[in-house]
């Protein structure tokens, strides 16, 4: 009997490649996404991508805010677990509109929670992320740190992890798995699916994309002067695919009669600097990156990286990708695609 999986947010960048692997593993997959910062075609790449696993897939249109939406699919599919990306995710907007992260991230979370309550579907694995740390005091960064959110996006992601610990303690039936990211980078090999944020890029790895094929002049680098070994922040990047597959690991975990609420730290356990990931991007492309020194940005942390441990060891998983492979599967991705899953006119 094979599962099936809800995939909320299966149509972004970490949520295509997990439910490619999903497919791969045999699981059927349904996918609610409002495509609000995401884009069908991504589904579609997905489908050729799983070839006679395409059947098993299946896409509805969805915000989780609209319950009678969500009691329409959970009525007609019986559920054996829930996989939870939907949420905005930019630090920057966040600050500038907190109450759209708290309405769309928290309240659409709720709305999922309590239909999946009210069908009997009581396990979830929950895209959660390492801003939950805030800006750690010291590295390697293990599930243990206290939590402290630095940003509303960061906020909603605390936010999020404390309703799942209280849910589960109100009621032991729901198994839980909250995953952290480090910072999520590459495509899947084939450059077929791949990261397409929309507007200005927030992260490190599409900016150094968009340099490398034309659509933005130079890099900035915040901050040269932080105690590490070229001056330049250090994080702990990991491969989507790496990524896709803790979410399988997790999946599987949820089938232990033995977990409640639990938290796992998906990175690498290395740090990579700023220079050291544009050198390998260089590398990888053939491309120059031209760059803007500029100052820290406020509440930059110099060194974060994760403590990988207990994904090693309790839900047998670890990375398998370094910088090298990351860096050739985003040019692969981003010299095929250089406009993400758009065209020129349709992308700012």
């Amino acid at each position: 009997m094979s599962k099936n999986i809800l995939v909320s947010g299966g149509a972004g960048y970490i949520g295509s490649h997990t439910v490619l692997q999903l497919l791969l593993g045999g699981y059927k997959t349904v996918v609610v996404d409002n495509l609000d910062n995401s884009s069908e075609i991504s589904i579609s790449k997905v489908r050729e991508l799983a070839g006679s696993f395409s059947t098993n897939l299946s896409f509805h249109k969805v915000d989780l805010r609209d319950r009678p939406a969500l009691e329409k699919l959970f009525s007609k599919t019986k559920f054996d677990s829930v996989i939870h990306f939907a949420g905005l995710k930019a630090v920057g907007e966040s600050v500038q509109k907190p109450l759209l992260y708290y309405d769309n991230n928290l309240i659409g979370t709720i709305n999922l929670l309590e239909v999946m309550a009210a069908h009997g579907c009581k396990n979830l694995v929950f895209s959660s992320s390492a801003t939950v740390y805030g800006w750690p005091k010291e590295v390697p960064c293990t599930e243990e740190f206290p939590l402290e959110a630095t940003n509303p996006y960061g906020r909603t992601k605390l936010f999020i992890e404390e309703i799942c610990r209280d849910i589960h303690r109100s009621d032991p039936e729901w198994k839980i798995i909250l995953l952290r990211y480090f910072n999520p980078v590459g495509a899947h090999p084939s450059g077929k699916i791949g990261e397409d944020p929309r507007g200005i890029p927030n992260n490190l790895m599409p900016f150094v994309q968009q340099v490398a094929v034309g659509r933005r002049p130079a890099l900035t680098v915040y901050g040269t002067d932080y105690s590490t070994k070229d001056g330049t922040g250090v994080r702990d990047y990991i491969h989507v695919v790496d990524l896709a597959d803790g979410h399988i690991a997790a999946v599987r975990k949820l089938e232990d009669p033995k977990i409640g609420c639990e938290v796992y730290n998906l990175g690498t356990g290395k740090g990579t600097s700023v220079l050291e990931m544009v050198a390998a991007f260089e590398k990888a492309s053939g491309k120059k990156i031209p760059l803007v020194m500029a100052g820290r940005r406020p509440g930059d942390a110099a060194i974060v990286y994760a403590s990988t441990e207990k994904a090693e060891r309790e839900l047998n998983w670890n990375a398998k990708y370094g910088i090298d492979e990351m860096c050739r599967d985003q040019w692969i991705w981003a010299s095929q695609n250089p406009y993400g899953y758009g065209s020129p006119d349709s992308t700012n």
